[in-house]
């Protein structure tokens, strides 16, 4: 397996190959992602749900990103591991902004970082991007600033909102990201930026026509019950089950004195053990 790079993803919409993009927050789920051959792993700021139990992604801070992003570097050697701004990272400051860039890139030892789109998000973007950091762009349904804008539902669905989204695609791409991420469009209309850009998109929720795919690993795994899933996550196998399942079998076997059985335990010579005995 090669290492992908920001050339091995450029060169893939070139060739119309298929860009495969999921999340990791720890070391033994970006191994297994690794090996895989999925091209990008993305610490997201998903954490807060997923990992950390906090009800918005805007609760993560930057030091719990930091944190889950060098396990998930310690777990990757091929993918191009992408670094999720958590929110106030980079919309207070542009020096700032700037500064938790590069703990992401020396720190965590990301290949890249990802901003969501908001007001300033061009004069931030172009900061990072002169330092030398690659940067995935995020348009669409933003999380980090859904309840200040729209909320949490599909994004361009007139066409002025929809003109909206093209013009900060071109722009981002104008000054230089790698690729974009769009969440939650219309397919039509992600079809149409598609097309206009010479970067890679990668769809969450937009349709079959981007570059492409982006999931949360914990949601196409079934780890997570009893939230809303969203229409576009296909829930490709029910971990949350099996686990509890061996959770289960683990707690009957122990009531029950079946396990650990002598295969499990550690064993010491009759003398030395009667020496003790002796003594005790």
């Amino acid at each position: 397996m090669n290492k992908v790079t920001i050339e091995t993803i450029i060169e893939k919409k070139r060739h119309k190959i298929p860009i495969t993009l999921l999340t990791a927050y720890s070391f033994p789920l970006a191994s297994i992602i690794d090996n895989s051959g999925i091209d990008i792993i993305l610490v997201g700021d998903s954490v807060a749900n997923t990992e950390l139990g906090l009800e918005s992604t805007r609760s993560v801070t930057m030091c719990e990103m930091l944190h889950h992003a060098k396990a998930v570097r310690r777990g990757v050697r091929n993918a191009l591991l992408v670094g999720d701004m958590p929110y106030e990272s980079y919309q207070l400051d542009v020096s700032d902004a700037l500064n938790n860039a590069k703990r992401f890139m020396g720190e965590a030892g990301c290949d890249a970082v990802k901003l969501e789109w908001f007001q300033k998000c061009p004069e931030v973007t172009e900061s990072i991007l002169k330092a030398g950091i690659p940067v995935m762009g995020h348009i669409g349904l933003t999380p980090q600033t859904a309840d200040k804008a729209d909320g949490f539902k599909v994004q361009g669905k007139d066409a002025e909102r929809a003109s909206q989204l093209i013009e900060q695609a071109l722009l981002m791409e104008g000054l230089g990201i790698f690729s974009l991420v769009i969440e939650c469009v219309p397919d039509i209309l992600a079809g149409i930026i598609t097309k206009k850009l010479k970067v890679p998109t990668i769809g969450i929720g937009a349709g079959r026509d981007c570059d492409g795919q982006a999931l949360v690993t914990y949601d196409m795994l079934g780890l997570i019950k009893g939230r809303k899933k969203p229409k576009f996550v296909k829930e490709y196998a029910d971990i949350y089950s099996e686990i509890k399942k061996a959770v289960g079998m683990y707690k009957e076997e122990v009531e029950h004195n079946l396990f650990p059985l002598r295969e499990h335990s550690y064993s010491m010579k009759e003398e030395e053990a009667q020496k003790i005995i002796d003594n005790f």
